[in-house]
């Protein structure tokens, strides 16, 4: 497992102004953490289509939104995703908690089905990304902020597990 802390260290160095989303059991403590921070506000959305929209005008507006949602959350916000940010062209990075990776029967198959749909979406979408699970892959937040910021496009960190 990857450290709040850590995470939400990282996120401070890119110089966040706002985290929106919906907390899940995976970034539970990533809020909690980044509520305590006098200089980013997190909004809590009702919807996560709705943080697509929030993100897209705060970056017009000058600030620099993360948005930290769960992976059913992103796939019921496809055309919300798809109408701001991706054609909007705008260089916001989503980390997306990844439920159901270590989930699969015997013969290797997903339990949850919400796993095996994720990654074949991203790559469908053009949603460039890379994997967070531990302090090891912290520097995945770098790189989606870099690449975000080269190709004026979001760009992803799937974040397996719960952050710790």
């Amino acid at each position: 497992m990857a450290s709040a802390q850590k995470i939400v260290h990282a996120l401070k160095e890119q110089n966040i102004t706002h985290a929106i989303g919906v907390p899940d059991n995976g970034s539970a403590r990533i809020y909690e953490l980044l509520r305590e921070e006098q200089n980013i506000e997190v909004i809590t959305v009702t919807r996560e289509g709705e943080a697509f929209a929030i993100a897209a005008g705060l970056d017009i507006g000058g600030k620099k939104p993360v948005i930290i949602i769960q992976n059913t959350g992103f796939l019921e916000s496809g055309d919300a995703f798809r109408g701001t940010v991706f054609n909007m062209q705008i260089p916001v990075v989503v980390f997306i908690g990844y439920r159901g990776y270590h989930n699969r029967d015997e013969d290797g198959k997903w339990v949850d089905s919400v796993a095996a749909f994720l990654e074949p979406t991203l790559k469908a979408w053009d949603l460039p990304y890379q994997k967070l699970e531990t302090d090891d892959d912290l520097d995945s937040i770098e790189w989606a902020y870099a690449k975000s910021e080269e190709t004026s496009s979001p760009a992803a960190v799937l974040l397996i597990g719960h952050a710790k």
